[in-house]
């Protein structure tokens, strides 16, 4: 599902680059939308539900920028990869794709079943990789990007086994595609966020959605793996 709709008089034909969130949700996921939106790009939401994106996507219109809205489980991998096939040929190859969608739980060691644990690794890892392995080629073939994944758990808790793995493989993920892609432009990076997202705290998603922008403006000799918001 989705619903594209472009400012009269601004773009010129379908075919724009932009940024792409996927798990556009409220919080970082829709500060970092705007966030972008505020720099002239195009953006396409990604989210479970129309109702999440509902939000964002009229902020992004009032504005005057492109906005592609659509809807896809990241576990899903053939809609997932449908939903990025709809953004590309509507906005364009993105210039930066940020991967926010995750399940955050507390579990203790043994607390959850092996099917939860699974559940919450499709989530917070696969669905980063099914999204990396295909809109990068694109990317790479078109001359580099940006692809950014928010992190968590600096240091893994006991009280929170299924995010912590989730987020030390989100690492481990962005040290293969940077070692994969890297070459070919691709800026891989991850944001990791140390404490829990509120409006009006020191981890206020509006901050937090800077990390996002400096990480894809870098120059290529100043790239960073990694950017650390502690609050």
């Amino acid at each position: 599902m989705s619903d594209f709709s472009l400012p009269a008089g601004n773009v010129e034909g379908a075919m724009m680059s932009g940024a792409m969130v996927i798990g556009a949700g409220p919080g970082i996921g829709r500060a970092v939308a705007l966030r972008f939106g505020r720099e002239g790009l195009p953006v396409s939401l990604v989210a479970r539900t129309a109702a999440t994106l509902s939000e964002t996507a009229a902020v992004l219109a009032a504005q005057d920028r492109p906005v592609v809205t659509l809807t896809a489980d990241v576990t899903d991998e053939g809609a997932l990869r449908a939903a990025i096939d709809v953004a590309v040929e509507e906005l364009g190859v993105p210039d930066v794709v940020v991967y926010n969608a995750a399940i955050i739980q507390s579990d203790a060691p043994g607390q959850l079943s092996a099917r939860g644990q699974l559940d919450a690794w499709a989530v917070n890892v696969v669905g980063a990789l099914t999204a990396a392995a295909h809109v990068l080629p694109g990317m790479a073939a078109r001359g580099g990007g940006s692809f950014i994944i928010t992190g968590g758990m600096p240091e893994p808790k006991p009280e929170y086994v299924s995010l912590s793995l989730g987020k030390a493989g989100v690492r481990t993920l962005v040290e293969l595609l940077d070692l994969e892609y890297g070459k070919a432009a691709i800026h891989v990076a991850t944001v990791t966020v140390a404490g829990a997202v509120a409006p009006g705290t020191a981890f206020d998603p509006d901050d937090i959605a800077e990390h996002y922008w400096t990480l894809h403006s870098q120059p290529r000799h100043e790239w960073m793996r990694e950017l650390v918001h502690d609050g």
